[in-house]
C-alpha cells in the first residue's frame, strides 16, 4: 500500500493555535456553505425539471385545444356547404364545374387549404386545391373512420376529423357526409398546419413547437423531417438527427423528459397527431420544446446572491474569529508561560487573568490553585522522600545520605577526625505474627513503639532510621567494634521488656547485625549492604547480635563464584559422604548414625562444612544438597543391609527450605521407591529454628513425612526458642540434645540439670534422647546414669567416610563380651534413673 505523502499539512502543524483555529473553523463554514450552495442548487435544478414538465403538461392541453377549434371551424364550413341546395343539386346532376366553384368558393370563405367532393366509395372527385396520392390517402383513411363511425352509430353525421400529411405538410382534415337526401357523397376540408400553429401555442405557452412529419424507412424505422417549427434551425436540426422517440407514448406528465440540443438542453414532451404509428406509411407528431436555461434562469439571480452572503459571512465569521481566537489564545499564553516557570521550578510568581468571569478565568484561577497546591506538594514530597510516614524518622534514602556524608566528613583532610563509623541493621522477630493475629494497624503501633525504645538508646551524633516493614538501622559514631557491640547487646536487651499497647503485651526480639567503617566497607552502600548480611546471619544462628564476616556473605568477593562451585561439585561427585556412629547407651550396641557430607574440592582440598553448608542454606542451594545426601544415604544403608547390618537406622539433616518444601515428602518416596528402601530405615533431624520460621507449613510437612514412615527428630535441642506447646504437637520420635550442655556438664552443674531435665521431659513426652558430644567416658558415664537412650560423640568415633563403616561396625560388633567396643556398661543407680 503506497503511503499518500502528506508534507503539504506539515506547516499547518507550526501554526499558531488562534491561526489553526481560525483556518479549521473557516473551513468549516465553507465547506457548510458550500453543501448548502450545491444543495440549493440541486433543489432548484429539480424545481425548475418540473415547472418544464408541467409547462410541456399544458402546452399539450393548449396545443390540443387549437386543433380542436380549427377541427371546429373546418366542420362548421363543411356542414354549411354540404347543406346548401345548390351544392347538393350539382352534385346530384354532376355539374362538376358548379361543384369546384361552390368548393373554392367555401373553402376561401373559412380559409381552408384543401376543399374536395368525395364519392361514397371516399375517391376524390372534385378538388378546388392540391391533388394527388396523399390526399387520396388521407381520404381513404378518413373514410376508414367514417365507414366505422356508421356501423356503429347508424346515420350518424358527425364530422371526422383527421391530421395527416398531404404531400409532405402537415394538414388538419375535416370529413362532412353529403345527403341529397340520401347518402350521395363526403365533403372534405382541411387547413394546412402552417407557422401560425405554432406562433400560436409561442404566444399562449411560451413553448416551441415541431411538427414533425415522419416515413417509414424499412430496417432503419421512422424518417422524420420537421416542415414546420418555432424553434431555431440549428435546436429543429439537432432535433431531428437525435432520433428521439417521439412515436413512443407520451412521457408521465410529472417529469421532463431532457435531450441536449444545440443551444442547451430541453425538455421536451411529444404528441401524436396522426393515426396510430404504424397505421399509414406516415405520421405527425408535434414536438413540444422548453429550455431548461431559460427555466433555470429565474434563479440566477438567487445563486449570486447566495453567493454573496457566504463570501459576506465568511468576511464577517472571518473578523469576528480573529477578534475571539486573540481573546482566547492570549490568556492561553500566559497559561502557557505559567507553566514553563513552574517547570522551572517558580512556584510564586502569581498567574494572571483570574479576575475573568468565562471559562479563561476558570482555567486561570485553577491553574492558579494549582501552582499553591503544587507548592504545598513540593514540601510534603521533599519531606516524605526523606523520611519514614508512620514513625517520622528518616527513611532509607536519607539513612543513605547520613552514612555518605559521615563518610565524607571523615576522609575530610582538615576533619582531624580519623575514627570509624559503625552501621547497626535490625530486624524484628516474629513480627509477621503479630501483623497476622492483632492486624496490621496494630502493628503499625508496634513500629512506632519500637521506634521510640530505640530513640532511648541514641547518643550524640548518632543517626535511628527506619529501612522498611520492620526493619531499622543506627548510625553510630563509634571507633571500636567493642562500642558497637555493647550498644547492639543493650538494644536486644530492650527488647526483654515487652511492649504494652491496649492492655497488650508483646514480647518481641531482633536480629541485630554490625558493620564497621572502614574495615568492612569504604562506601555507604556497600556498609550498609553489609550490615543487612550480618543481620541475617544474628537472625540465623539466633545467637545475639553479629559482626559482618566475609566468610557467610554469599555476596562477597572470596564467596562469589561458591555456588557455581557447588554446582560443579554436585555434577563432578566432589561430595563424600560421611557417617558417625550412634551407640545405646544401655548395653553399648550399635544403633544407627548421623549421615554427613564433606567436600573435597580438586584445589582447596577437604572444604570444612561451615565454609558452605550456611552458604547453601542462605542461597538456597541447600535443597540440591539434600537430595545428593539422602540418596547417598539410601545407597549406604543398601549396603549395609546386604553385610548384615539393616536394622541401624541413619539420620539425615533437613534444613528450613528443605522443611518449607512441600514437595519434599513425594520427592524422598519416589527415592526409597527407586531404591527399594524403606522409610523406617531412615531418620530426618531438623533444628528448632528451622521449625519456628514458619510453625503451621513446617507442621504439615512434618505430618506427611510422619504418615510417609520416617522417624523425625529435633536436632540442637535447646539452643532455639521453641515452646513446650509446639513441641508438644510435633510430629516427632526422637530429642537430640546439643553437644554445647552436653560437653560442659562434666564441669557446670546448671548444664548437668538441663541435660537432666531435658532428658526427663522427653521421656515423659514418650520421645527417645540422643545426646551429642559425648567426647570422654566421664560424659558417657553421666549420660548412662541419667538415663540418656543414646549417644554420639569422639568417644565412640568420629564420623568415617561411608565406605569404611560397615567394617568399623563389624568390629565394634565382635569385639569381646567384657564391653562394647571398649566401653564399660555400667548398671544404672536407681536414684541415678529417677
Amino acid at each position: 500500500m503506497t503511503r499518500v505523502p502528506l508534507r503539504w499539512l506539515r506547516p499547518l502543524r507550526d501554526w499558531s493555535l488562534g491561526s489553526r483555529m481560525m483556518v479549521l473553523f473557516l473551513g468549516l463554514l465553507l465547506v457548510i456553505q458550500a453543501l448548502a450552495f450545491f444543495a440549493t442548487q440541486a433543489i432548484l435544478f429539480d424545481n425548475a425539471r418540473r415547472s418544464i414538465a408541467d409547462e410541456l403538461a399544458v402546452g399539450e392541453r393548449a396545443l390540443t385545444r387549437l386543433l380542436e377549434q380549427s377541427a371546429s371551424r373546418l366542420a362548421e364550413g363543411s356542414r354549411v356547404l354540404s347543406a346548401d341546395f345548390g351544392f347538393r343539386q350539382a352534385v346530384t346532376s354532376g355539374d362538376l364545374p358548379t361543384i369546384e366553384s361552390a368548393l373554392e368558393n367555401q373553402g376561401g370563405r373559412i380559409g381552408a387549404s384543401v376543399a374536395a367532393l368525395l364519392d361514397t366509395s371516399f375517391d376524390v372527385r372534385v378538388s378546388a386545391a392540391a391533388t394527388g396520392a396523399s390526399l387520396q390517402s388521407a381520404a381513404r383513411r378518413l373514410g376508414a373512420q367514417a365507414q366505422a363511425q356508421r356501423q356503429t352509430q347508424r346515420g350518424s353525421d358527425e364530422a371526422l376529423s383527421l391530421i395527416a400529411p398531404v404531400e409532405g405538410v402537415p394538414m388538419q382534415l375535416v370529413l362532412v357526409p353529403l345527403k341529397a337526401p340520401l347518402l350521395s357523397g363526403w365533403v372534405l376540408m382541411g387547413f394546412s398546419l402552417d407557422p401560425w400553429l405554432a406562433r400560436d401555442l409561442r404566444r399562449l405557452t411560451a413553448l416551441d413547437v415541431a411538427l414533425l412529419v415522419g416515413s417509414a424507412s424499412g430496417t432503419s424505422g421512422t424518417l422524420w423531417h420537421a416542415p414546420i417549427s418555432s424553434a431555431s434551425a440549428a435546436v429543429t436540426a439537432d432535433l431531428v438527427k437525435a432520433r428521439l422517440p417521439f412515436d413512443t407514448p407520451t412521457p408521465n406528465q410529472a417529469r421532463a423528459v431532457s435531450a441536449v440540443l444545440a443551444e442547451g438542453e430541453f425538455g421536451w414532451r411529444s404528441v401524436r397527431l396522426s393515426a396510430e404509428a404504424g397505421a399509414q406509411p406516415s405520421t405527425v407528431q408535434a414536438v413540444l420544446l422548453r429550455s431548461v436555461d431559460d427555466a433555470v434562469r429565474p434563479y440566477e439571480r438567487l445563486r449570486w446572491l447566495f453567493a454573496g452572503v457566504t463570501v459576506l459571512g465568511m468576511l464577517a465569521f472571518a473578523v469576528g474569529g480573529a477578534l475571539t481566537t486573540q481573546r482566547i489564545t492570549r490568556p492561553v499564553q500566559g497559561l502557557l508561560d505559567a507553566t514553563r516557570r513552574v517547570g522551572a521550578g517558580d512556584y510564586q510568581t502569581p498567574l494572571k487573568g483570574t479576575h475573568r468571569g468565562d471559562e479563561i478565568g476558570q482555567l486561570a484561577l485553577a491553574f492558579e490553585q494549582m501552582r499553591g497546591n503544587i507548592a504545598e506538594q513540593e514540601i510534603e514530597l521533599r519531606r516524605a522522600a526523606y523520611e519514614d510516614g508512620l514513625t517520622g524518622l528518616p527513611n532509607r534514602l536519607r539513612f543513605g545520605l547520613a552514612v555518605q556524608e559521615a563518610i565524607q566528613a571523615r576522609q575530610a583532610p582538615s576533619s582531624g577526625r580519623g575514627f570509624g563509623l559503625a552501621v547497626l541493621v535490625l530486624n524484628l522477630d516474629r513480627f509477621k505474627h503479630v501483623n497476622d493475629v492483632l492486624g496490621y494497624a496494630f502493628g503499625d503501633r508496634v513500629l512506632q513503639a519500637v521506634a521510640g525504645r530505640l530513640r532511648e538508646r541514641l547518643g550524640e551524633g548518632d543517626v535511628l532510621a527506619r529501612l522498611g516493614a520492620d526493619e531499622f538501622a543506627l548510625l553510630l559514631s563509634s571507633n571500636e567494634h567493642a562500642n558497637a557491640l555493647r550498644t547492639a547487646h543493650a538494644i536486644a536487651a530492650s527488647f526483654d521488656r515487652p511492649l504494652s499497647i491496649d492492655e497488650q503485651t508483646i514480647d518481641l526480639g531482633a536480629g541485630i547485625g554490625i558493620a564497621c567503617w572502614p574495615e568492612h566497607a569504604v562506601a555507604a552502600e556497600a556498609l550498609l549492604s553489609r550490615a543487612e548480611v550480618a543481620m541475617r546471619s544474628a537472625k540465623r544462628k539466633a545467637s545475639g547480635p553479629q559482626l559482618y564476616d566475609s566468610a557467610s556473605d554469599s555476596t562477597s568477593a572470596q564467596t562469589l563464584s561458591l555456588l557455581s562451585e557447588l554446582r560443579r561439585a554436585v555434577d563432578q561427585s566432589e561430595l563424600r559422604l560421611f557417617l558417625q556412629p550412634k551407640v545405646a547407651f544401655d548395653d553399648g550396641r550399635l544403633v544407627g548414625a548421623e549421615a554427613l557430607v564433606r567436600w573435597k574440592h580438586p584445589t582447596r582440598g577437604m572444604v570444612p562444612p561451615m565454609e558452605f553448608i550456611p552458604f547453601a542454606e542462605e542461597t538456597g542451594f541447600v535443597r540440591h544438597l539434600t537430595r545428593w545426601v539422602f540418596e547417598a544415604t539410601v545407597q549406604a544403608w543398601k549396603q549395609l543391609a546386604e553385610r548384615g547390618a539393616s536394622g541401624l537406622r541413619i539420620s539425615v539433616n533437613l534444613s528450613t527450605h528443605d522443611l518449607l518444601d512441600t514437595e519434599l515428602p513425594d520427592r524422598l518416596r519416589a527415592l526409597l521407591d527407586r531404591h527399594g528402601a524403606p522409610a523406617a530405615a531412615f531418620c530426618l533431624e531438623i533444628t528448632e529454628s528451622a521449625i519456628m520460621d514458619d510453625p503451621q507449613r513446617a507442621q504439615a510437612t512434618l505430618e506427611r513425612l510422619r504418615a510417609g514412615g520416617f522417624k523425625l527428630s529435633i536436632d540442637d535441642f535447646g539452643t532455639g526458642y521453641s515452646s513446650l506447646a509446639y513441641l508438644k504437637r510435633l510430629p516427632v520420635d526422637e530429642l537430640k540434645i546439643d553437644k554445647s550442655f552436653v560437653i560442659g556438664m562434666e564441669r557446670d552443674a546448671d548444664d548437668a540439670k538441663i541435660v537432666r531435665s531435658t532428658i526427663d521431659l522427653a521421656h515423659n513426652l514418650g520421645l527417645t534422647v540422643v545426646a551429642e558430644g559425648v567426647e570422654n567416658a566421664a560424659i558417657w558415664n553421666l549420660l548412662h546414669l541419667q538415663g540418656c537412650d543414646e549417644g554420639q560423640g569422639y568417644h565412640m568415633s568420629r564420623p568415617m567416610p561411608a565406605p569404611e563403616f560397615a567394617a568399623w561396625a563389624e568390629r565394634w560388633n565382635n569385639h569381646s563380651a567384657t564391653g562394647w567396643g571398649g566401653l564399660e556398661v555400667q548398671p544404672r543407680a536407681a536414684s541415678a534413673v529417677a
